[in-house]
């Protein structure tokens, strides 16, 4: 019999999820309610219930959340929502007699890592969070030569992550980019990497030193580089002429879920990359060392004119390394600001691609064959879904993450978000994260 699900919140990330219930996995999944406190994300997403052949569902308000699990006998709940929120949903919904599945991250702070396990284990309730990275077969393949000994002893992990000026810059546009929403990038993206980190060697961070600071976007650096003045959004005439401006106009579902929605909440969802109000980061570097003694040495920056990550696992026996190029550059015509492109530029050095290269000492370096499947992040999505919506099957690789590895995930953003406020190393069991501890 399908398990009765419900989404809580009906912004882009809930098409995905939806999708996966009546597509691929209607047996399972019985999606009978959603809930936003925006209307029009509401009918935007009954719109895409009714198109792919579901039924009018139940809508509900964001004070609603205990009344829908009643009303409609929800068993499970996936949690959708802006990151400061998942908290106070996640906690409530648990309470309230359902399980939950959240989206990275699981929340943004100390006090709503506690809220969240203080709720679960009340409740007997469960929390799943999606980390869709760890079934991203590349990820896979470098967790397996680690996994089967390959490099031995994992001594230190490099991992430099770049953002691009399309994908990156959209956090600097929407809710992401005041601190108090998101956590910041280090918690808001780098919790997916910093995920694998802890998944790839097997362990937990036990202290933290960040640095960092808003050094490209916001008014100030703006002003600096003689950027002139700037409109507050990209929703005008004439925005076309500036590649750092979003017409929520040109994209039918930007135009839907927020151009047309503003009406309703005032959200603006195309701010300008350079104006004022920018509480988070775009150049990140943090350190972490690690209970079976790694260390991790880790950059993010957010304004690349690449998109990808280069990650060197260096163990007592040898050396992976892992390259990937998810966009080798940003040109006019690539309109969408979310998701890495697929198309090669003629004449461009760099290209699309993902290389794992494993080199032991005293040998030659080998590269070692990726696996390809078919559906996003290269059959990943497919693998995420399936664990969510079936079951978790026999692993080797146990890519399925729970309540933990989500605490985990944020313990490192969270301790470097203390450490950059500081300038101190920051302790993780010092942050007092509730039920988990290194």
């Amino acid at each position: 019999m399908a398990r009765r699900y419900a989404v809580a919140g009906t912004g882009s990330r809930a098409q995905s999820y939806i999708r996966a219930m009546f597509q691929a996995h209607p047996e399972e999944a019985e999606l009978v309610a959603l809930l936003d406190p925006n209307p029009g994300r509401l009918a935007f997403h009954q719109r895409l219930v009714t198109e792919l052949g579901g039924p009018e569902l139940p809508q509900y308000g964001a004070d609603d959340l205990e009344r829908m699990v009643k009303e409609q006998s929800v068993d499970r709940v996936v949690v959708t929502s802006p990151d400061y929120t998942h908290a106070s949903v996640v906690s409530r919904l648990l309470r309230a007699g359902a399980d939950v599945i959240v989206e990275k991250p699981l929340t943004i702070n100390a006090e709503g890592t506690r809220q969240i396990v203080d709720a679960m284990n009340e409740s007997g309730k469960s929390v799943v969070v999606t980390f869709n990275y760890r079934y991203s077969p590349r990820n896979s393949a470098l967790r397996q030569v680690i996994a089967d000994g390959e490099i031995g002893k994992v001594t230190s992990v490099e991992f430099q992550w770049v953002l691009d000026t399309r994908h990156g810059a959209d956090y600097f546009r929407r809710w992401h980019r005041e601190k108090l929403n998101s956590g910041g990038l280090l918690v808001h993206k780098a919790s997916h990497h910093f995920d694998l980190v802890n998944w790839w060697i097997a362990s937990s961070p036990t202290r933290v030193f960040a640095s960092g600071g808003l050094f490209f976007y916001g008014d100030e650096n703006a002003a600096a580089r003689g950027l002139g003045q700037r409109p507050e959004r990209g929703t005008i005439d004439g925005s076309a002429n500036d590649p750092w401006l979003l017409d929520l106009r040109n994209d039918d579902t930007n135009r839907q879920l927020y151009y047309e929605s503003e009406k309703y909440d005032g959200y603006l969802r195309d701010q300008d990359v350079f104006g004022p109000g920018i509480t988070i980061e775009d150049n990140m570097s943090v350190i972490a060392e690690y209970a079976n003694g790694a260390r991790l040495s880790y950059s993010l920056n957010a304004h690349s004119p690449w998109e990808g990550y280069r990650v060197s696992v260096n163990g007592t026996l040898g050396r992976a390394e892992l390259e990937v190029v998810e966009r080798a550059a940003v040109v006019d015509d690539q309109i969408d600001p979310s998701y890495p492109s697929d198309r090669v530029i003629a004449g461009d050095v760099r290209t699309n691609g993902e290389r794992l290269v494993l080199q032991k000492h005293w040998a030659t370096a080998v590269e070692v064959e990726i696996p390809r499947g078919e559906g996003g992040h290269g059959g990943g999505d497919r693998l995420l879904y399936t664990d969510l919506f079936v079951g978790p099957t026999n692993d080797p690789l146990a890519r399925a993450a729970d309540v933990n590895d989500g605490v985990r995930a944020v313990a490192v953003g969270i301790a470097a978000n203390q450490s950059l406020a500081t300038g101190q190393p920051v302790t993780v069991a010092d942050l007092n994260l509730g039920g988990w501890s290194s």
